[in-house]
């Protein structure tokens, strides 16, 4: 059947549980963008963004890693899709002067806490033990959906660590540490599982590079904020609350974030040269002889957002039906012809619930 089309517009989106159009036919990238070797072929995004450390004194790990949550969801990765671990509830504190608030900045311009922040893991849930059953989809029975890595083969996948570290590891809670080796082999599993299409590790401590060095799984793509020997650096303090409000690679990531909007043409390459040494004082590792594609011709979306390709069309479409008799107003009337034919559509909102 054909449906002749006046003034509509059909609109594929690629997305979580739709269906998926060709490459060649949805993207809407600057031509730089769309060669066929350097295409995302990914149809979701997941967000795993973990604060390992306790205690006030480590109030700037709780502002960095809600600052990337604040980004990501911006936008568009819903909290869905986003696993947020906090070891210390630093807005609660009995010390912080603002409850109920947490700011990467002295200036407070930004509660990075908010009112809609979705914690899935708090306080003594952020163990290594739960980090590592996330990302290998072997959580305990009666975990709730929405504490799950429910990622698959096209989801692109952004793994955010803060915390405190030293070569070869990060603490959690101050009790336990993770290996880098521990780390690997947990996204070698990913990987044999397919739980990612292309993921992007990001690990804000001292000695950060030291995590991804026994890396092996394709499709890694890997940055750090300081090299093996260096210690990652504060950005600033607040002398009301007496301690640092946010480290400096997070801080000048969050700068750039900041200016990107969803259909932004900013690259993955430009993200990775966002803190200088003049400016974060230790070294930016980066990896990514595990990554097939140019950093440069990768856009930031693929990692940080949840951008839907489009393609629009203004010619005939041939629209394909199961069975055309569940979607006339009255089967029994043969009278009905095909240029009566009405297609009923559900409201996507039905207010009518709400009255």
């Amino acid at each position: 059947m054909y449906l002749k089309l006046v003034s509509i517009v059909y609109i594929f989106s690629i997305c979580a549980g739709s269906c998926t159009a060709s490459n060649e036919e949805t993207s809407i990238l600057p031509e730089g963008y769309v060669d066929a070797t350097q295409r995302s072929t990914h149809t979701n995004n997941w967000a795993v963004l973990v604060d390992a450390s306790r205690f006030w004194f480590n109030y700037r790990h709780v502002a960095n890693v809600l600052s990337i949550y604040r980004s990501v969801k911006r936008l568009g990765i819903p909290d869905s899709q986003i696993i947020l671990m906090i070891a210390d509830d630093m807005a609660c504190n009995a010390r912080n002067p603002r409850p109920g608030q947490v700011y990467n900045n002295a200036n407070q311009h930004i509660n990075v806490y908010g009112d809609d922040v979705e914690v899935d893991y708090r306080g003594y849930e952020v163990t290594v033990e739960n980090f590592v059953r996330l990302l290998t989809g072997r959580t305990q029975n009666g975990t709730a959906r929405s504490k799950k890595l429910l990622s698959d083969a096209g989801s692109n996948v952004l793994i955010y660590l803060t915390g405190h570290g030293g070569d070869g590891f990060l603490k959690f809670q101050d009790s336990e540490e993770i290996t880098s080796q521990e780390l690997a082999d947990g996204i070698q599993q990913m990987w044999e599982k397919k739980r990612y299409n292309e993921l992007f590790f990001m690990v804000d401590t001292c000695q950060a590079a030291s995590l991804y060095e026994k890396f092996s799984s394709p499709n890694v793509l890997a940055v750090a904020s300081s090299l093996v020997g260096q210690d990652s650096l504060s950005h600033h303090v607040d002398p009301s609350i007496g301690v640092y409000m946010i480290d400096r690679y997070t801080y000048y990531a969050l700068e750039f974030l900041e200016k990107v909007q969803p259909f932004s043409t900013r690259t993955i390459g430009e993200f990775l040269q966002v803190c200088p040494k003049r400016v974060c004082i230790s070294t930016v590792g980066v990896r990514k002889d595990l990554y097939r594609r140019d950093p440069h011709k990768v856009p930031i979306t693929d990692f940080f957002g949840a951008i839907r390709p489009t393609r629009v069309s203004t010619d005939r479409i041939n629209v394909t039906l199961a069975n055309e008799s569940d979607f006339i107003a009255n089967p029994e009337d043969i009278s009905v012809t095909k240029r009566q034919f009405n297609i009923i559509m559900e409201s996507q909102f039905p207010s009518e619930f709400f009255k």
